[in-house]
């Protein structure tokens, strides 16, 4: 039983290496290559359907527990490889209405390719696999962001525009990729087969069967229900609200690390030749700075309450640091330029190696707030861990989907100084939430 499960795991982290490898890449690379199409049909805008995917993305986690209860995790992660391949494959033959309809369709597959993804790692861990299991998918998961922007460094390297031909074959192997992420879920393996055992013990017919799914069915409405109850409730206790604010600005930085500063790298002029080559390095110098934060702050820092006010304030002096360079080193219309190349000049002649280290510093200060998100959520919410969890990604799916939506008419100073603002506002409510913990643990105590 226990090799059947960390079989389950690692084919269920692979199979998310294969296909984030491909949306990742796909999501940092898009606005550089809607604006390079040739067609004059087309008028979509990689920002809108990121700012879309996150925004359906955030509602849908309300109904998504409810899909997957009755449909179960491994058909619900098949399905849901099935609607991401196909967001992917609309780039290969671009039109405006399948562009917008899948970033729709792709926000509904991924609220419940996250839901049945945690049911299936709980479903195949216990108290003495769980940390592991969770290291082992979270080091897969994270590798995605290397590999995918690698090729795009090495296909797009000298290239001052992208080509129809460029663009198909580029995504003809991201569709590969995510396809097959895909159909390694069908090889995972049930860990219990309830029917079956029914079956063969009470002599189940299919007739019971039906009634088996259909009671699961009404059970998980019911459970939907007072989960949403819940979710209600902790939404206004003082902890969330505060954390709101924290939640919210990692939600802003994810859209600019993830689909906004690649963009303003592939658009600075100054960069010549190896501007677009650069938007890969950059992803790749991100998941990076993502993986060692990860690393450091998840694991060597874990369970250690006096840290995470320091692991906060270090993660917003580097994002602040990085922003600050941002500004000298970036072009202020490189994220809303239409054509393919900036027109204003930055403060300081455009530096290649400050800009990827500040692609390391965006993912290191992200690692920083959400791993810290995480650890404060879990220790404040011990009981109610996946309704304080639900509320996270709600909160930050909308402002990243804000953020996206406003990312392509604001100048990048600005842009810059709504997350300077709302991440000092964010990490000061931390500061007071981490207080009232240590100060309830002290009144407990006595």
């Amino acid at each position: 039983m226990a090799d059947i499960r960390t079989y389950n795991v690692v084919v269920l982290g692979i199979g998310f290496l294969f296909i984030f490898t491909a949306f990742t890449t796909c999501g940092n690379i898009e606005q550089t290559v809607v604006k390079s199409l040739n067609s004059t049909n087309f008028t979509g805008s990689g920002y809108h359907s990121l700012g879309i995917i996150y925004g359906v993305f955030s509602f849908c986690n309300v109904l998504a527990p409810t899909i997957v209860a009755i449909i179960g995790p491994r058909f619900t992660m098949f399905l849901s490889g099935i609607l991401y391949s196909g967001y992917i494959a609309v780039f290969i033959i671009p039109s405006t209405w399948s562009f917008y309809f899948t970033s729709v369709v792709i926000g509904i597959g991924a609220a419940m390719l996250w839901t049945a993804q945690g049911h299936f790692l709980v479903e195949n861990s216990d108290a003495s696999t769980i940390n592991r299991n969770t290291g082992l998918f979270w080091a897969l998961l994270q590798c995605s962001m290397l590999f995918g922007n690698l090729y795009v460094y090495f296909d797009w390297k000298g290239k001052t525009e992208i080509s129809d031909k460029d663009r198909k074959i580029m995504f003809t192997a991201l569709l590969v990729i995510s396809a097959l992420g895909t159909l390694s879920f069908l090889a995972l393996r049930k860990v219990c087969q309830l029917e079956e055992a029914l079956s063969e013990e009470e002599g189940q017919s299919l007739l019971s069967a039906r009634l088996i799914y259909k009671q699961r069915a009404t059970s998980a409405v019911t459970e939907a229900k007072t989960e949403f109850k819940t979710i209600v409730e902790i939404f206004k206790t003082k902890t969330i609200l505060l954390l709101s604010f924290c939640m919210a600005y990692s939600g802003l930085e994810l859209s600019f690390y993830s689909g906004v500063y690649g963009t303003c790298i592939g658009a600075t002029t100054h960069f010549g030749d190896a501007a677009k080559g650069l938007i890969g390095i950059s992803g790749i110098v991100v998941g990076i700075g993502e993986i060692i934060g990860g690393g450091l702050f998840g694991l060597v820092l874990k369970n250690n309450r006096f840290r995470r006010t320091s692991v906060v304030f270090l993660g917003m002096v580097v994002h602040f640091v990085a922003f600050y360079l941002i500004f000298l080193n970036i072009p202020d219309d490189a994220p809303v330029v239409l054509q393919t190349s900036s027109q204003h000049k930055p403060y300081l002649a455009p530096s290649v190696s400050i800009a990827l280290l500040c692609s390391f510093l965006l993912g290191l200060g992200d690692s920083c707030f959400n791993t810290q998100l995480y650890s404060i959520l879990g220790r404040a919410y011990a009981e109610q861990s996946a309704p304080a969890f639900a509320i996270f990604k709600f909160i930050q799916s909308i402002f990243a989907a804000v953020a996206f939506f406003y990312s392509g008419y604001i100048l990048l100073t600005w842009q810059l100084l709504v997350m300077v603002i709302m991440g000092f506002i964010g990490t000061l409510c931390f500061f007071m939430v981490e207080r009232m913990q240590n100060m309830s643990a002290d009144t407990q105590e006595y």
